[in-house]
């Protein structure tokens, strides 16, 4: 007997940098209704261009959602209810990184953060969109830090589109859809 089709309900937004990816993934989700966005970008002091952009993403975001800027994206992950729109995974894993002063040598807690994430995905009880970057298609970093950021952004998102429902790789703002 054929399996009845059900509509994705986690869904893995990937692509380079300006490729379209957060204005895809809310695209997914209803611009009338309640939706939970998690903006996982921290404020730099001082930084009056990185304000600029982080501003611009919440203008466009609809008056029906609620900006959650929150480290803890299991917990939210796992909450249900409201639809999600985690954006996006590159800045958490940085902040990971950045916490477990990881740039200089393997940092403690890394593995247990990202294997939380992965279990509460693989398991949420509602919609979640999860936006990320996809660094793999490019030169390999000069510096240590570059490595392991790509290494450890590439390993992250392999594991999230293993146990995601569907997989979109935005290029040029088109979308490839991989599962």
């Amino acid at each position: 007997m054929p399996r009845a089709y059900r509509a994705p309900v986690i869904t893995l937004v990937l692509g380079g940098t300006r490729s379209g990816k957060s204005r895809y993934a809310e695209d997914l989700l209803p611009a009338d209704a309640p939706v939970r966005y998690l903006a996982t970008a921290r404020r730099i002091p001082g930084d009056v261009e990185w304000d600029a952009r982080l501003d611009a993403h919440r203008a466009r975001r609809p008056p029906a959602w609620t900006t959650v800027e929150s480290p803890d994206v299991a917990a939210l992950v796992r909450g249900g209810g409201t639809p999600l729109l985690v954006d996006d995974l590159a800045t958490w894993l940085t902040g990971v990184l950045d916490d477990a002063g990881a740039w200089d040598g393997r940092g403690p807690g890394i593995d247990a953060q990202v294997a939380e994430l992965v279990d509460a995905v693989a398991t949420a009880p509602g919609r979640v969109v999860l936006v990320s970057a996809e660094v793999g298609l490019g030169v390999v970093p000069e510096t240590r830090a570059g490595r392991l950021f790509r290494d450890e952004l590439g390993a992250l998102n392999a594991a999230l589109a293993a146990v995601c429902d569907e997989v979109v790789l935005l290029v040029a703002g088109l979308p490839l859809r991989l599962r």
